[in-house]
């Protein structure tokens, strides 16, 4: 089993999030953006592809670098 830990990503949800948070979550993202739908989509499609078909046990963060940069 695998799975997919993302990072910020600019979904309807941020939208009532006051701008000063939002730029504090990019400051805080190394690649110094949000991420999007779609990078976390590409993440899971790759997982289900036969190029990661021997990846088992995974956690992958999608994050922009949070983690690494913390």
């Amino acid at each position: 089993m695998n799975a997919v830990a993302p990072g910020f990503v600019a979904t309807e949800i941020l939208r009532g999030m006051p701008q000063k948070i939002l730029d504090t979550m990019v400051e805080h993202t190394p690649l110094g953006r949000m991420g999007q739908p779609e990078d976390i989509a590409n993440a899971y499609a790759w997982l289900a592809s036969d190029q990661a078909s021997f990846v088992t046990g995974h956690c992958l963060s999608v994050d922009g670098g949070v983690v690494v940069g913390t």
